[in-house]
């Protein structure tokens, strides 16, 4: 298990991403068998499928299959050619609906992405609130489900969420790592591909389990470094952090109270200190923002977001604090608050030649 045994971490995937969003875009196939890569012309085609839909795989369709042998297994299926373009764009708004949730967040595929809840959050069934909140806003303002895996770190998370597609959502607390992980098959375990497998079973090794048990010296004589990293991750150990990996997607600043606050002025003077850390970290990183975002959460822990996307960017703190503050007049008066936060998203970078407005 991790050294931080409070953390509490989401992995989010979407389900079979580009035959959902084709299917999105056209009603007309829906519940229809959905392949999406090459054309198969006939069954002569070359290339591989790239993703199917649920029902396609009822026929043993698979990724990375190739299109010749799909056709011949489903030659009534739909067959549609990858719109990169289309499947960035919903990724992209996909990501900004998980980055209102928590200020952890790495996007690591077009289709998903880790988040890491606030420490104030230590109840998993309070994270199984956040995680049906994620999955309807997915769904109702992208028309499109995903499934979700909450447990104490990244690896198991990512077991996790693929444990009950399509729109699943499967918890793991540190209580019940062991036994959820201990009968899944050691394939479950990601990085172990096809020949890895093949090389465990060789030696006994069919299960999670089996694996966690087994002398990790000689998985190490036989696999090297990756041999101690099946090894503590069978045994559910990951120490990796969430974090951002390609450049800077948003910033934000939160404040979890002592006691609940309902004070308007007191909220003001909140928002107020918010805005100037995140304001400060901007400049310093050197970028404008154009959507401005606020969270907050009740003393219940129900947790709400509201964001604004300004007509063109901004570096001016009286324009993010102005918006943090008019988004808010949402929820003041409406009970009290054990968290406030502000961020902004829509980064663009500043050049160097280029002249700071900083004007308050």
């Amino acid at each position: 298990m991790s050294a931080d045994q409070n953390r509490i971490t989401l992995h989010i995937d979407m389900d079979s991403f580009y035959s959902s969003v084709e299917t999105r875009e056209k009603p007309e196939i829906r519940g229809k068998p959905v392949i999406v890569g090459s054309d198969p012309k006939k069954g002569t085609g070359r290339g591989v499928v790239s993703t199917c839909s649920y029902e396609a795989r009822k026929y043993g369709i698979h990724s990375a299959m190739p299109i010749s042998k799909a056709y011949k297994l489903c030659p009534d299926a739909v067959y549609l050619p990858v719109d990169m373009e289309l499947y960035k764009s919903t990724s992209s708004r996909i990501m900004e609906i998980l980055r209102e949730f928590s200020s952890r967040f790495q996007q690591v595929s077009v289709d998903e992405a880790y988040m890491e809840l606030d420490k104030d959050i230590t109840d998993y069934d309070k994270a199984i609130d956040v995680a049906k909140n994620i999955k309807e806003n997915i769904l109702r303002r992208e028309g499109l489900t995903c499934s979700v895996g909450i447990a104490p770190n990244k690896v198991i998370a990512k077991i996790a969420s693929d444990f009950n597609k399509p729109d699943g959502l499967t918890v793991v607390s540190p209580e019940e790592a062991k036994q959820f992980l201990d009968p899944l098959p050691i394939s479950k375990i990601p990085g172990i591909g096809k020949k890895t497998a093949l090389l465990l079973r060789e030696m006994g090794l069919g299960t999670v389990g089996q694996l966690a048990a087994y002398d990790v010296q000689l998985l190490i004589a036989r696999f090297g470094k990756f041999g101690l990293t099946m090894h503590r991750m069978a045994n559910g150990i990951d120490e990796r952090e969430v974090e951002e990996t390609e450049g800077v997607k948003s910033i934000s600043k939160e404040d979890t109270f002592d006691e609940d606050i309902a004070d308007s002025d007191t909220i003001k003077k909140v928002f107020y200190v918010l805005s100037e850390k995140v304001h400060a970290s901007l400049l310093k990183k050197r970028y404008r923002f154009r959507t401005v975002t606020i969270r907050v959460r009740y003393g219940n822990f129900s947790t709400y977001t509201r964001s604004r996307t300004l007509s063109c960017a901004s570096t001016d703190l009286y324009v993010m604090r102005r918006e943090a503050l008019h988004l808010m007049k949402e929820f003041t008066g409406t009970g009290r608050f054990r968290l406030l936060g502000v961020g902004v998203s829509n980064l663009e970078k500043i050049d160097e030649r280029q002249t700071l407005i900083t004007d308050y």
